[in-house]
């Protein structure tokens, strides 16, 4: 499972790298597209938590980093709240 950041730029031009313990998050996500902020939170949480789910089936137990980050996700999100067009624009992917 190789370890996978996803760049993004928020609709305020703040760029941030969230961590996943895997890959899935590049089905999930397509580099250059700017998605609105609910379907990017949405698409945050499902590939996250398969990404947890992957660890946690080789492992056995689930992967509480990738948990942490889509905290982290809704948190930055937050300030967007009452903003219909607010987006976010997926830069790319680096491991």
């Amino acid at each position: 499972m190789p370890v996978t950041y996803l760049h993004v730029r928020w609709s305020d031009q703040r760029e941030a790298r969230y961590y996943s313990p895997s890959s899935i998050v590049t089905e999930h996500f397509e580099a250059g597209v700017v998605y609105a902020l609910p379907e990017f939170l949405a698409r945050a949480r499902r590939a996250l938590s398969e990404a947890s789910e992957r660890v946690a089936r080789k492992y056995g137990y689930a992967c509480s980093a990738a948990q942490d980050q889509s905290k982290a996700i809704e948190r930055d999100a937050r300030r967007f709240a009452g903003q219909p067009d607010a987006s976010v624009e997926i830069l790319g992917f680096s491991r």
